[in-house]
């Protein structure tokens, strides 16, 4: 567990591992978003929780980031969401150029993808 003090309250929290995170359709829709528990989170874009990934069929798991500090993690969702699509496509591409799926990748290993050469196919 760690403490600090933010805004003159102490919070004593866990240590997680955030991921932020971008879902895309087959169309290339792009969702960005963030959390401490991406297998779960992950499910529930896929089992329509999730109204905008529901709407887009946004279920491809395309671009991951992780970091163990929750207020960077909040502050680059942010940054990505303020993104214009053409930056977040370049993004995506620098490290995911087919768009695979890197769920597979992300589950199994419990380890950011993004880090890794994209596969092709």
């Amino acid at each position: 567990m760690m403490t600090h003090v933010r805004h003159g309250c102490v919070i004593i929290h866990r240590m997680y591992t955030y991921f932020i995170y971008m879902l895309s359709s087959r169309s290339r829709t792009v969702y960005v978003g963030m959390t401490n528990d991406l297998t779960r989170r992950l499910y529930e874009h896929r089992a329509g929780m999730v109204a905008f990934t529901t709407r887009y069929d946004c279920t491809r798991l395309v671009y991951v980031e992780c970091t163990s500090d929750v207020w960077a993690a909040i502050a680059r969702e942010k940054q990505l969401k303020n993104w214009r699509r053409a930056k977040k496509i370049a993004l995506i591409e620098s490290t995911n150029p087919a768009w695979d799926d890197l769920a597979p990748i992300a589950v199994a290993e419990g380890a950011d993808p993004s880090t890794r050469s994209a596969r092709s196919g």
